[in-house]
């Protein structure tokens, strides 16, 4: 396991292929809610086995990184501060970005600000820009974390994702003891972006028309057909949203947690490339 300091955090990330040779590409891995790094498992050794770079931090307060109880500390600008400075730190060169959820939310502003971002892996995602409305499942979602503020990460997972076994449902808990260990669990889904004015949109909107405009870079999209919140629907607006991206690759039985059915998304990029 690695490790080391943000502000006055520890951060856990998986750095994997660091033998790849110079100027290969690196695979930078970005979860969202509930998970962790672990999410990864299916797709990381095959980005491995390509010769490439893999690295996937735990966001502040998820996985094996710390878990601040102060809720008020988890903002849009927090989370994407980071990541701005843990690519600096690990001086990532030639990155794709591996995003899902939040990794994208997120994610998908920084290409703007960093230069070495020069392909986009995309799944299950939107970018939250406040002047779209938001679909009634995440507004369903929202309204259920709200009222469980000891979500059960394992037993969602397993409902999402019916092949996990239950091992694979325990790892997802493992990082969650306690109620006061998910302060980042509850807050994310009051961070999405919902009006303009929200903190996240604006930069979310100069992402968007970045994007959509200026982007040079690859892109491949795979979505999960049966998610009820970032579906199909969804994508392909996104998809409409970054300039030169094919049409998404759809994994009929696959959910919001697109990683899960990894073998398959990998499979489809692989043949993508061919």
């Amino acid at each position: 396991m690695s490790f080391l300091t943000w502000r006055d955090w520890r951060i856990h990330y998986i750095d994997e292929g660091r033998t790849a040779a110079q100027g290969e590409r690196t695979f930078l891995c970005l979860h969202g809610e509930p998970t962790w790094s672990y999410l990864f498992r299916r797709m990381i050794p095959r980005f491995v086995a390509r010769g490439a770079r893999v690295v996937a931090p735990d966001l502040v307060g998820f996985g094996r990184s710390d878990k601040p109880a102060d809720e008020a500390l988890y903002t849009f600008d927090f989370h994407r501060r980071f990541l701005l400075d843990f690519i600096e730190r690990m001086q990532l060169k030639h990155i794709t970005l591996v995003v899902q959820d939040w990794g994208g939310l997120l994610g998908l502003t920084l290409p703007m600000e960093v230069p070495a971002i020069e392909g986009l892996f995309v799944m299950n995602t939107t970018l939250a820009t406040g002047d779209v409305p938001l679909s009634e499942g995440f507004i369903a979602w929202r309204a259920y974390v709200a009222k469980n503020p000891d979500l059960a990460c394992g037993k969602l997972m397993a409902r999402a994702c019916p092949h996990l076994t239950a091992d694979e449902a325990a790892a997802y808990d493992a990082p969650f003891p306690n109620v006061a260990s998910k302060a980042g669990v509850r807050r994310f889904p009051q961070l999405v972006p919902e009006k303009p004015g929200d903190p996240g949109a604006a930069i979310s909107r100069q992402a968007r028309d970045w994007l959509s405009t200026t982007w040079k870079g690859e892109s491949f999209m795979a979505v999960g057909a049966k998610d009820p919140v970032l579906g199909p629907p969804v994508m392909n607006l996104l998809r409409g949203w970054i300039r030169g991206c094919p049409e998404p690759v759809v994994i009929e039985h696959g959910g919001h947690f697109l990683q899960e059915w990894g073998d398959e998304v990998m499979d489809a990029w692989l043949h993508s490339r061919t």
